[in-house]
């Protein structure tokens, strides 16, 4: 028997999540979500192409009272879900780890503690990283029967697709890394 991307806990963990044409949803259409977790208790990811005009980076330390004002190195800002809006992740290479870290991979991390900011804010932290304001979240099994429905398709994350500013293409350039013409696919999907 073929074994499929869904076989195994963790299987998608460190992969994107590239939406299907057909998932036209506010919050996921054409979205690509790096998948920070998935284990039989859910999945967690963060959205990579809903850059957030405000608040501003520096906003944000100010009203956190990140010093120094303004900071020496400034990350971008995302909408990373729907999932806790309020609370900020920052997902990041992982050249830098500190207190609250958790190693998604061997690149990645995910930081959710005040350190990653404080770091970024005095010239130093991660290579490379991006600070989500909330997250996409799954039930147990909800992600399994959202790919198994055809909702997504998964491909495996490249730092640049991570990390790069062009969020106008992300979608396109997601479904390349899988060979996958967009225009090419169906609305409506089935099963053999």
């Amino acid at each position: 028997m073929a074994r499929t991307v869904l076989d195994g806990e963790g299987a998608l963990t460190g992969q994107l999540l590239i939406a299907m044409p057909a998932l036209n949803t506010a919050h996921f259409a054409q979205a690509v979500i790096y998948i920070c977790t998935h284990t039989k208790e859910g999945a967690m990811g963060i959205v990579l192409n809903r850059p957030l005009a405000r608040p501003s980076f520096d906003d944000l330390l100010e009203q956190l009272e990140v010093l120094p004002a303004p900071p020496t190195r400034r990350i971008e800002l995302f909408r990373g879900g729907p999932v806790d809006s309020a609370r900020g992740l920052v997902l990041h290479t992982s050249d830098w780890t500190g207190e609250g870290s958790m190693l998604v991979d061997d690149r990645v991390a995910l930081t959710s503690s005040m350190d990653v900011l404080k770091a970024l804010a005095d010239g130093g932290g991660p290579a490379r990283g991006l600070l989500a304001l909330g997250y996409a979240g799954w039930r147990p099994g909800q992600l399994d029967r959202e790919m198994h429905d055809n909702a997504w398709l998964s491909a495996p994350s490249t730092l640049d697709l991570l990390f790069d500013s062009d969020h106008e293409t992300k979608w396109r350039r997601a479904m390349a890394i899988i060979k996958v013409d967009p225009l090419l696919l169906s609305g409506t999907a089935g099963h053999a």
